[in-house]
């Protein structure tokens, strides 16, 4: 028996909050820990501490997931993530902020498994889905919001070296949230026996799958390069001190919020293929403006400043459409194994895109930014379309 979509909302939202800002004070922790003369080259592998344990770990969650149940699966990662957030206030050195982001990680693999998994058990259509899967993402978006607001906000207090105990506000999220999920009756996914995982993932072998993947690596490619690097591009190259430079992501994700939230409201009204076209298709349209502006007007325009957020109205809708596509097709049984295949592929999207803008600011080659991300948005646009061609065969 599912449970009604109403009921499982809330805490789903909140699960996607807290691991927004664990996951998305990455541009805090380089901005901070960038003052304190540590390189861009240590700070660009650092998110290579979050990404790849979230990617080494889906398969395994997987059987993790399966074996203690969804919800107790989902509790144990927000226990570790409240723990996390408790500790790392009390700890100065480099080494920890490695460590603490892994495990971040590893919670975040373990947590978005099971809310996918909870709304694919819950919800069947395609509309329904991308509703469902935009609502619940668009609280993604209020993290980063509240993170890189709360932060600057106390980066730019006379309480500035206390910036870290803001960390403490998370882990009362995680006890909020825990206590949601204990009250709440989710339904289970059957385990199917006697298969191994390469056996299981052989099933998903197709033409259209490995685009989708393809998809979904350059989508989170595209956005880390917005989310973690936008504060330390305005800092450096447009010269706006530390607290303008983390409201930009701040307003990013509200644009973000916006466009998740203005796309479940309305997709029931669109076909999903067309809707995220345009999506793109603007994206492209804004992004050749801030190159005109970059090229023709002046390089630290103020006008760039507030142009680059409103990309966040487009580009956030991309990933919950795209994925709730090709969830509805999945079967419910599959549905952890086949989400782990999206955590993975999103991990490496993240991480590949931080390797190469630490060594685009390291080699102060800030004044490409732009189009770098155009030329980014250009090759998923076009693996898009090779999707959507694909997908509307059999699979």
């Amino acid at each position: 028996m599912t449970v009604k979509p109403s009921r499982i909302s809330l805490p789903l939202k909140l699960t996607f909050l807290i691991f927004s800002m664990v996951l998305n004070c990455m541009g805090i922790v380089i901005l901070q820990l960038s003052e304190a003369k540590i390189t861009y080259e240590k700070l660009g592998f650092l998110e290579s501490f979050k990404d790849l344990p979230i990617a080494f770990i889906s398969l395994f969650a997987v059987n993790f997931i399966s074996k203690t149940g969804t919800k107790r699966a989902l509790i144990s990662a927000l226990v570790i993530v409240g723990i996390c957030s408790c500790l790392l206030p009390f700890v100065e050195d480099f080494w920890f902020y490695k460590v603490w982001f892994a495990i971040i990680g590893t919670c975040f693999a373990v947590g978005k498994i099971c809310v996918f998994g909870i709304i694919r058990n819950n919800i069947s259509d395609e509309k329904s889905l991308a509703k469902m899967m935009n609502s619940v993402e668009a609280s993604f978006m209020v993290g980063i919001f509240v993170v890189n607001t709360g932060f600057g906000w106390l980066i730019s207090s006379a309480y500035s070296e206390f910036w870290k105990f803001g960390f403490l506000s998370i882990s009362v999220l995680c006890i909020i949230t825990i206590y949601l999920f204990v009250r709440l009756n989710i339904s289970e996914t059957k385990k199917t026996e006697g298969k191994s995982i390469i056996s299981e993932l052989s099933a998903f072998v197709s033409p259209a799958t490995i685009v989708f993947l393809a998809v979904i690596f350059f989508i989170v490619f595209v956005e880390q390069s917005f989310n973690s690097w936008l504060p330390s591009f305005y800092k450096n190259h447009l010269n706006v001190n530390s607290f303008f430079a983390l409201q930009a992501t701040s307003f990013l994700a509200l644009f973000s919020y916006a466009g998740r939230t203005a796309t479940a409201n309305i997709i029931h009204r669109f076909s999903l293929s067309k809707y995220y076209v345009l999506c793109i298709s603007l994206i492209i349209a804004l992004l050749l403006v801030i190159l005109g502006v970059q090229y023709f007007d002046s390089v630290n325009s103020s006008v760039i400043l507030f142009l680059f957020p409103v990309v966040g109205l487009f580009l956030s809708p991309l990933y919950p459409v795209i994925n709730s596509k090709m969830i509805a097709k999945i079967d419910k049984e599959k549905i952890n194994l086949f989400t782990s295949l999206i955590v993975i592929f999103s991990s490496l999207g993240s991480s590949v895109s931080s390797i190469i803008m630490a060594a685009l600011f390291g080699r102060q080659l800030l004044n490409y930014y732009p189009l770098y991300i155009l030329l980014a948005v250009s090759v998923l646009f076009t693996v898009s379309l090779v999707y959507f061609r694909l997908a509307a065969k059999k699979l």
